[in-house]
């Protein structure tokens, strides 16, 4: 599952930067920094002529200036059960099975450590903007443990990330930011919240998918990743809960 999500990720972000060169700068979803993204469940992040990655307890940097000879320039020990890769600006969220960890890459070949907050064991993917970092802690067999919930951090002060709240859910996994005040979480569906108030946050509507596993959000364009298909849908960021169904590919 693994080699097929990257190969999504890879086929989705190709399309979409298509996609952008002929829209208008009315995109909304959040993306300001110019990275190449993935989806809050991927383990790699393209950032100016860098390529990150994280496997099961590092991070690994790329030189990637010259495509056909990239070069390996850091490897950096982050702690054990690493999963997920976001990045914001020039920070890196790493999320693990017991914490998320915070790196500052204002120096993109040394990446440093600048905090780390710890959980229940549980699988983590994460995502942020400037002022918050919102994570999903979910059970399966792999992860083991019993918590499934959304925490959101304040990370005004990013050395310090504050707890704000914890909402229960179902099994939540992937989620994205969208706009400036919404974020969209696969718990089956995908639920979509309204975070203005990041300490009380407000169910909305939800998009009826099914067993939702990831979500990358670009364009005004939610792609949802599952099992066994691909949802895209069109957003609008006026009227969130009006969203459209626009193509289903399946595999």
């Amino acid at each position: 599952m693994k080699k097929i999500y990257t190969l999504l990720i890879i086929a989705i972000l190709t399309l979409t930067i298509s996609c952008s060169q002929d829209s208008s700068n009315n995109d909304v979803s959040s993306n300001s920094s110019g990275d190449g993204m993935g989806g809050s469940l991927a383990t790699f992040i393209l950032k100016d002529a860098y390529l990150y990655t994280v496997d099961f307890y590092k991070l690994t940097v790329f030189n990637i200036s010259d495509s056909k000879n990239p070069v390996k320039v850091n490897t950096i020990d982050v702690g054990f059960n690493i999963e997920t890769l976001f990045s914001f600006d020039n920070y890196l969220f790493i999320g693990s099975q017991n914490a998320m960890f915070i790196y500052d890459i204002t120096n993109k070949e040394l990446p440093k450590k600048l905090a780390q907050s710890n959980h229940f064991t549980s699988c983590d993917p994460v995502v942020a903007n400037g002022t918050n970092a919102y994570v999903t802690l979910h059970t399966n067999t792999n992860c083991q443990g019993t918590v499934n919930e959304l925490k959101t951090y304040d990370i005004t002060d990013i050395k310090n990330p504050i707890l704000l709240n914890n909402r229960g859910l179902k099994q939540p996994k992937g989620l994205s930011l969208y706009a400036d005040n919404y974020l969209l979480v696969c718990d089956d569906t995908v639920k979509i919240f309204d975070v203005s108030n990041p300490k009380d946050s407000k169910y909305i509507d939800e998009i009826p998918t099914k067993n939702a596993l990831d979500i990358i959000i670009r364009n005004n364009h939610a792609f949802i990743i599952s099992e066994n298909s691909i949802d895209q849908y069109e957003l609008d960021a006026t009227n969130i809960a009006k969203f459209t169904k626009i193509s289903t590919f399946t595999f």
